[in-house]
């Protein structure tokens, strides 16, 4: 029930009878009750309120049970009701600060709940060095007992009063000690053999927190070297981590069907109609149907939308976490959540159309048309899409992989890709580039480049979503920033999101040089006019 359930009748009865309770909880719930409800003028219940509340034992039984809950209360009464209840207040603060001194390691997290009610409403003032100091002995000593976690609250809580006090170098003394518990935890999974990946997000922690201390006071406490320290830890238990990880395994598909059709649809045509089927094969879906997907994935699979997931690379390295989601709130496009989602499911469906319909079409293509590096090379200096200068190059890199040379293909095509990219953006007068202080202009990146709004506009929504997941997401394939520093070997070369960078390449090119054909034709039958006679008619002029 809500105060507004009670009828007027109620609410009279309440006032009534609160004064003769003895019960303190019960007294305190109907005065404020009646408080809420009746005249706000009249103090008298608003005291025996706040009175009733602290009543409330500070012990840490009652302040899990309700404690916390009825002192919060009483405060907050004593606030407004100012100058009326400062006597109150203060004998309060003087309870609370007692209650606090008087705590030990046995009450376990209860001096730091008392710390933390006194902070947060500006209690004890005048004591705060006594309580940031009682805080980091109460931390050291959990921390000398193994007892980890407590110790990192303390410290943390710590911190803040520091802060207050402008206690700066205590304060980074207090964010080292919190760094170091994290990295105690990390060794105590590690030691255990327990998690090397719950190891890795300890470590994490740590770097965080380090970076978090004032440069002014990072040379006294060696944060740099420490940073460094850590950071070999976390390489050896992101290395470590892959080696927990489990190949979950889905029933097998029987795509023989889409194999068969695949084939029969590139076989018997001439190469340019051969070459227009196979790169239009696949209906890729639209946003629309990929957000609506990954919607109905979380409505059909909530336990995976409950937890978040963190990604790592080959080395160990975490490179995106998907937050988990909030389905207190609804769904929107752009939440982090779905848009992870939708790349999830975006390389599910390349694995499948690559091995069920592009590969099989591919094979029957090869033996039927023996198609030369030069013929590859025409039809790109043909396409408007590709750039004067870049024909030889996108030629080759499409050469390349219908010799199935795909790690030949993706190293030249995928700059070549940017390229065009940056130049499509720039010719509808999109800035390509940033300037720095010194007047030094620098091209942005293929990343950078579509996180230009004007994107969706150009290349349209699907296909730009197509250009992000595959080259420029973490979250995906990655393949642009993979190549460019490094980092694909050799079965990412040849893996089936090569394959597709490679067919997404060539039907770039290849339905541009087509549309282009289309256009010319239309314009010469247009000039040619209805008879023929090659002149136009005047409608046209």
């Amino acid at each position: 029930m809500v105060p507004d359930d009670f009828e007027c009748a109620d609410i009279i009865f309440f006032c009534a009878i609160y004064p003769e309770m003895t019960n303190p909880i019960l007294k305190a719930r109907l005065a404020d009750l009646v408080w809420i409800r009746a005249d706000k003028r009249n103090v008298t219940a608003a005291l025996a309120a706040m009175d009733s509340y602290r009543q409330i034992p500070l012990d840490k039984e009652t302040w899990i049970r309700y404690g916390r809950e009825c002192w919060e209360r009483a405060i907050e009464l004593a606030k407004w009701l100012k100058r009326t209840a400062k006597p109150a207040l203060d004998e309060m603060e003087i309870k609370i600060f007692s209650a606090f001194q008087k705590s030990t390691m046995d009450d376990g997290f209860f001096a730091f709940w008392l710390g933390e009610l006194m902070l947060v409403n500006r209690l004890c003032t005048d004591k705060r060095e006594v309580i940031a100091e009682r805080l980091a002995f109460l931390g050291d000593e959990f921390r000398n007992c193994g007892d980890i976690h407590r110790a990192r609250s303390f410290f943390k809580l710590a911190t803040e009063y520091f802060e207050r006090l402008n206690d700066i170098q205590a304060a980074a003394c207090m964010r080292v000690s919190e760094a170091e518990s994290w990295v105690s935890e990390a060794v105590g999974f590690t030691a255990m053999n327990f998690s090397s990946i719950a190891a890795v997000g300890c470590y994490e922690k740590a770097i965080q927190v380090y970076r978090s201390v004032p440069r002014t006071e990072r040379g006294v406490f060696r944060v740099e070297d420490r940073i460094k320290e850590i950071r070999t830890f976390l390489a050896d238990a992101g290395n470590n981590a892959l080696g927990e990880m489990v190949t979950i395994r889905t029933p097998v598909q029987d795509v023989s069907g889409l194999a068969e059709a695949a084939r029969q649809a590139v076989s018997g045509k001439d190469p340019i109609n051969a070459l227009k089927v196979f790169a239009n094969l696949i209906p890729a879906p639209t946003m629309k149907e990929r957000r609506e997907q990954a919607k109905k994935h979380f409505r059909d699979f909530p336990m995976q939308a409950l937890f978040g997931c963190t990604l790592m690379s080959r080395d160990g390295r975490v490179i995106a976490k998907r937050p988990s989601v909030d389905f207190l709130a609804e769904l929107s496009d752009n939440d982090e959540s779905v848009r992870a989602r939708m790349i999830e499911d975006y390389k599910f469906w390349i694995n499948l159309v690559v091995r069920a319909e592009i590969m099989p079409a591919l094979w029957t293509l090869i033996p039927e048309h023996r198609l030369r590096e030069t013929d590859f090379m025409s039809l790109a200096a043909e396409s408007p899409v590709v750039p004067i200068g870049r024909a030889r190059l996108v030629g080759k890199a499409l050469y390349a992989g219908y010799e199935l040379n795909f790690d030949i293909a993706l190293h030249l095509l995928i700059p070549q890709i940017e390229h065009i990219v940056r130049e499509c953006l720039k010719g509808a007068g999109t800035s390509v580039t940033t300037l720095d202080l010194n007047g030094i202009e620098t091209v942005v990146g293929f990343s950078t480049l579509m996180d230009r709004p004007e994107a969706d506009k150009i290349f349209g929504e699907d296909f730009a979503f197509e250009l992000r997941a595959l080259f420029c997401d973490a979250y995906g394939p990655n393949l642009r920033n993979e190549l460019a520093h490094g980092l694909l070997d050799d079965s990412d070369s040849q893996s089936v999101y090569a394959i597709y960078a490679w067919w997404l390449g060539l039907k770039l090119i290849l339905n541009t040089y087509l549309k282009r054909l289309e256009n010319e034709n239309q314009i010469s039958d247009s000039l040619a006019g209805e008879d023929g006679s090659g002149e136009a008619t005047s409608e046209m002029c």
